[in-house]
């Protein structure tokens, strides 16, 4: 059981897991920051100096918070698109990396086929 337990732990899978779980809790800080100290005031500032964060609405004892709504659902589609970016940029990358080997399999494909030709002809 503890040998099964030490391959399942030590894959490479868990580790990309355990990986992505840290980058990803760094990647959430910096973005929140980001709508916290730069985006928020910019949009408060064209909302005419409104502060999402505070806005409630007290209906007798009990006090709806929806500004912390609205904020929650800002980050979430800053966050959205920074991912979007993100994976924007990697599948442009990856793209690139997929038409060099492309171009590099045809040239070795021509090569192949002149050699083919040359032994034909000799």
């Amino acid at each position: 059981m503890w040998r099964e337990f030490k391959e399942f732990a030590f894959q490479g899978n868990i580790i990309d897991l355990a990986v992505a779980v840290v980058i990803g809790t760094a990647f959430n800080a910096i973005v929140s920051s980001f709508v916290e100290h730069i985006i928020t005031p910019l949009i408060g500032m064209l909302a005419g100096g409104i502060d999402f964060t505070g806005l409630t609405i007290s209906l007798g004892d009990a006090e709806i918070k929806y500004g912390i709504f609205i904020q929650s659902f800002v980050d979430f589609l800053i966050i959205a698109f920074s991912i979007f970016l993100a994976i924007r940029f990697l599948n442009k990358f990856k793209r690139k990396e997929v038409e060099e080997v492309d171009a590099q399999q045809e040239l070795l494909t021509e090569i192949r086929d002149l050699l083919k030709e040359q032994n034909q002809k000799i």
